[in-house]
């Protein structure tokens, strides 16, 4: 497939049988090292072999798009290069995906002729798959791929040595693992090693001085993006060398000469043995899709998507003190969940892992049974499936939010440098985590203060049917200034709907503020566009610097009409009996809040029995580039399309044109009154 498109590494994932999870079986042209973050990925992340076998379609990212849309791939390689993801699949059964790369200077479109070969090749794939299967024959582990083998005779190849070793300046050539397979007597001069040494080994590695992550990155951005890099590094105890990468699609070719006229001096608190590149690749991609996270629910279900799949293990729970007693706030894997729950609540004085690595902040690994029973004895008591364990505790501005407890179906070996990942990853997550109890606390008062300033329930009125919905935005603290109220006169009925200017609980404070005092002049009787300018003059008093829409009107059902007044807010709709819809364009004032001595006028409907009256809110109609005259036809030839529908169905028909889209910068109330046949 690779030879077929002229790409220059690649990788087929099969999804698991037991999970959905797809498992790296095999990759070519570059080192597995290069994907370590992305051997297991979990099928709902967003990444491109997961997209391509949830849409059933090629993905094609060219080099420019990678940063904007694939975040987390973008963190860990930020280097050039194109990528195609394309699903294993026929018909109803997924196998897997593979994904190819080109360098960065693959065009930015991916040809037809490329997009053929590929879709074929997936194709074969799936349906060699399928046979194996159905035969019941296992798929067997494979060794990944090298880069494609260089071709030469024998004679040159013997020639190339000869005059290498004649060479004054260093030559060694690397394989796409980083591998010396040759070296010239110059490159052992200079970097201070017998060749016989350096032969099989990585550079880092053989040399003590060269290992330093960013010289191993200069490495991988040479691999990936197929251009020339180079770096200057320090030879113990005064010789900089420069070190210039030559790549190609089997291999790098390195260059090494004395750098002239470089001073540097080292960092004395430099680091003797620095973190691998691949444990902090690891922590850049987990980083980054922790980053997505705002309640504790996305906390637990992006460390379930992305840190399960990652580290290998099968069971997660998050566990946070409270009021002096432990609290699971959510698990994953249990297929019994009593396991779990059962610890919720209890004591912090009990002796469980658990607690023990939210008090004292240590974090404890078991590697089997055994060694945690040992320790735990009452642990025998809980068979929760699981054969080691890792308890990271949640440490973030200095205490302790939470333990991480990651379960392991098999006995499990923890390394030092997988140690190291892990709790490094604990306190990634207990950022994360303490945002989010954050935000939920401040959701759950906006919430709450939103639930307090609307009406819970309307009057039932003879005469009258109402409906009434509110869809909070969803951005800042899901809590806005909209606002409607129905009330009982001497007359009839009253009705208003607003909208106070801003997204936030000073916006809320002051539309409960405003809704009291339209009741309150409601009360006394007075006519709609009075009450309009009685309320305009209070908030001007109220000097909140804030503004306000309204419209407000009065019911005579015995008369089949409403007096409206209104205030700067978008004109209601009126539907008659036999579905036709008419847009109201009221004459009115300016908003509340700005010119104490502003009057409003009133303007009187006729309200045929089995009419249907519309009052709502802005952000029913405001959609992000786009027209709000456009928006406002189609808000009318939609409610004309429910007019004979119960008044229910109809408030959900159009409250669901703004729940439909992802992103809401503002909040939407809606309120239907519809006069009785």
């Amino acid at each position: 497939m690779m030879e077929d498109v002229q790409a220059h590494s690649g990788a087929v994932y099969l999804l698991s049988p037991h999970e959905q999870v797809l498992e790296m079986a095999v990759m070519a042209g570059l080192p597995r090292a290069f994907a370590a973050p992305w051997e297991r990925i979990s099928l709902s992340s967003p990444m491109p072999v997961a997209d391509a076998l949830r849409e059933r379609r090629l993905i094609w990212v060219p080099g420019e798009e990678m940063a904007s849309r694939y975040q987390r791939v973008a963190v860990v390689l930020p280097y050039p290069f194109a990528l195609a993801a394309l699903p294993i699949a026929i018909d109803d059964t997924a196998y897997g995906a593979v994904f190819v790369t080109w360098p960065g200077s693959h065009p930015p479109e991916i040809s037809d002729d490329e997009r053929g070969r590929l879709t074929a090749a997936c194709d074969r794939l799936a349906r060699r798959l399928r046979r194996a299967t159905e035969t019941g024959r296992p798929f067997d582990p494979e060794p990944d791929l090298p880069g494609p083998a260089a071709m030469a005779g024998t004679t040159g190849a013997v020639e190339a040595v000869h005059m290498l070793a004649r060479m004054p300046d260093g030559m060694c050539s690397l394989d796409v693992h980083g591998r010396v397979t040759y070296a010239n007597p110059a490159a052992g001069e200079l970097v201070g090693a017998p060749v016989a040494e350096l032969l099989g080994t990585q550079l880092w590695s053989a040399l003590p001085w060269l290992n330093d992550p960013v010289y191993e990155d200069r490495y991988r951005a040479a691999l990936i993006s197929q251009h020339t890099t180079s770096f200057v590094a320090l030879r113990p105890p005064q010789d900089w060398l420069m070190f210039r990468l030559h790549p190609s699609r089997n291999g790098i070719s390195v260059h090494i000469t004395p750098a002239r006229g470089t001073v540097r001096e080292m960092p004395s608190d430099a680091p003797s043995q620095p973190a691998r590149l691949v444990g902090i690749s690891h922590i850049l991609n987990l980083a980054s899709a922790l980053t997505e996270a705002v309640g504790v629910s996305d906390v637990i279900g992006l460390v379930a998507d992305e840190i399960m799949p990652a580290v290998g293990s099968r069971s997660l729970v998050m566990l946070a003190s409270e009021s002096g007693r432990l609290r699971v706030l959510g698990h994953r894997g249990y297929e019994d969940a009593s396991v779990v729950e059962r610890f919720d609540g209890m004591p912090l004085l009990a002796q469980t892992p658990g607690i023990q690595a939210l008090s004292s902040g240590v974090p404890s690994f078991f590697e089997s049974r055994a060694q945690l029973e040992r320790i735990y004895p009452g642990r025998f008591a809980t068979r929760d499936g699981m054969a080691a364990w890792a308890y990271l505790p949640l440490i973030a501005s200095g205490r302790s939010v939470g333990t991480c407890v990651l379960g392991y179906s098999q006995p499990h070996h923890f390394s030092s440098e997988e140690r190291a990942v892990l709790i490094s990853l604990g306190g990634l997550i207990a950022q994360a985590l303490e945002r989010a109890r954050l935000y939920d606390a401040k959701n759950r008062l906006a919430h709450g203060l939103q639930s307090a300033l609307l009406p819970s329930s309307l009057p039932e009125l003879p005469g009258l049917e109402v409906a009434a919905r509110y869809l909070p935005g969803t951005q800042g603290m899901d809590i806005g200034g909209d606002f409607y109220d129905l009330m009982r006169t001497r007359d009839a009925a009253a009705a208003v709907i607003g909208d106070v200017q801003g997204h936030n609980v000073t916006a809320a404070g002051l539309m409960g503020q405003v809704r009291t005092a339209v009741r309150a002049y409601t009360a006394v009787g007075q006519p709609p566009g009075q009450v309009m300018e009685s309320t305009n003059r209070l908030l001007i008093e109220l000097d909140e610097d804030l503004l306000a829409s309204c419209v407000y009107l009065h019911l005579d059902l015995s008369r089949h009409r409403a007096l409206l007044a209104r205030a700067g807010h978008p004109h209601p709709l009126l539907s008659d009996p036999d579905g036709r819809v008419h847009i109201l364009e009221l004459a009115g004032g300016p908003l509340l809040g700005i010119d104490p001595s502003a009057g409003y006028p009133t303007t009187a409907v006729r309200l045929l029995p089995g009419s249907v009256l519309v009052l709502y809110t802005d952000g029913l109609i405001e959609v992000p580039g786009g027209d709000m005259d456009e928006a406002l036809a189609d808000l009318a030839a939609e409610l004309g399309r429910a007019t004979d529908q119960p008044l229910e169905a109809v408030a959900d028909r159009l409250i669901g044109r703004a729940t439909g889209s992802r992103e809401r910068g503002d909040d939407a109330a809606l309120l239907l009154l519809r006069s009785e046949r």
